[in-house]
């Protein structure tokens, strides 16, 4: 290469991102991205390493195929891999998928990966409903002390869907009604003072009581102090449940009462608002994996592409020190 071109060539490393600099580096070791991505993938099996069929450990290795280690049940004769059963399996350019993920934590479209990393966007759409799938399971057990609950609209929309129950708006479009209707999906939002934060889509239209059953009574204590705003669900779901609750009014412009407000839940819901506004809709079918995908963020429960590869394998014993 000539003095000149290396100049050009060196020049360009500083528009790399992260991971492309860390690929570049593995390649001059000898290593190359699909390597560090099946080895990575190699060590989590080997963790939890058991037949998807009959849960036997009673196994040994059988070859190899696309790159991993192939087992062999003994009892059942099944055979399988690492991807086995997991929400990447039979996915191709294992090599891509660190990368991928790092798209995923600085909340990339699914052009502006499509580009970043050479694929077709529907490969990156189908790869990132593939990581949510799993990663969004991990949300807290419960919420404690002081609880927040306050609910959020969004224009319901049939996105992808092959056959649908309405004519097609232009670019996501309006309600035709006003005020909240059938057209609108409810996201209730609960969270204490901790910042643990569950979400719920539950259905279209206004929030019912009913919902607020099915969806807080779970995951709150009996000594919770629920505050929100004076919603008249909310009042009689707390006194069927039995818990303590105070309302705030915030139509008179009273937003803070002592310890009681609704202050954190209002600013997540504000957070995720913008978040989604980039995605220019959000299928309504797919709104439990955004929900997923933005407490992740959120809550900076997983830091790093490996870390996100590793919970969508299910390996989530290592996040709680992330």
């Amino acid at each position: 290469m000539q003095p000149a071109e290396w100049i050009s060539f060196i020049a360009q490393f500083a528009h790399l991102s992260r991971r492309q600099r860390q690929a570049g580096i593995a390649l001059l070791q000898g290593n190359t991205p699909h390597d560090a991505t099946v080895a990575l993938l190699e060590k989590v099996a080997q963790t939890r390493l058991a037949c998807p069929a009959c849960h036997s450990a009673h196994l040994h290795r059988h070859g190899h195929a696309h790159g991993l280690q192939r087992y062999r049940c003994v009892p059942c004769g099944r055979t399988f891999n690492a991807l086995t059963s997991t929400p990447l399996a039979r996915l191709r350019h294992k090599a891509l998928w660190l990368e991928y993920a790092d798209c995923l934590l600085d909340s990339a479209s699914v052009r502006q990966a499509a580009l970043q990393l050479g694929l077709h966007r529907n490969t990156t759409f189908r790869w990132r409903h593939r990581f949510l799938s799993i990663a969004k399971t991990d949300r807290p057990h419960g919420l404690h002390g002081i609880a927040e609950a306050d609910e959020l609209y969004v224009l319901e929309s049939e996105k992808g869907a092959r056959q649908m129950t309405r004519p097609a708006r232009h670019r996501g479009g309006r309600a035709h009604k006003r005020g909240i209707s059938n057209e609108q999906v409810c996201i209730l939002v609960a969270r204490d003072r901790t910042g643990q934060t569950l979400d719920f889509v539950t259905g279209k239209g206004a929030l019912t009581k009913a919902q607020l059953h099915r969806c807080l009574s779970p995951v709150i204590d009996k000594d919770i102090l629920l505050v929100t705003d004076e919603h008249a669900a909310y009042r009689a779901f707390a006194s069927e449940a039995g818990i303590s609750h105070q309302t705030v009014n915030l139509r008179a412009g009273i937003r803070v009462q002592g310890a009681a407000h609704v202050q954190n839940v209002n600013a997540y819901h504000s957070r995720l608002r913008q978040w989604l506004r980039p995605f220019h809709g959000v299928a309504t079918r797919y709104l439990p994996n955004y929900l997923g995908w933005r407490w992740i963020l959120d809550a900076r429960r997983i830091r790093s592409p490996e870390t996100l590869l590793k919970a969508t394998l299910g390996a989530f014993p290592h996040l709680t020190m992330t």
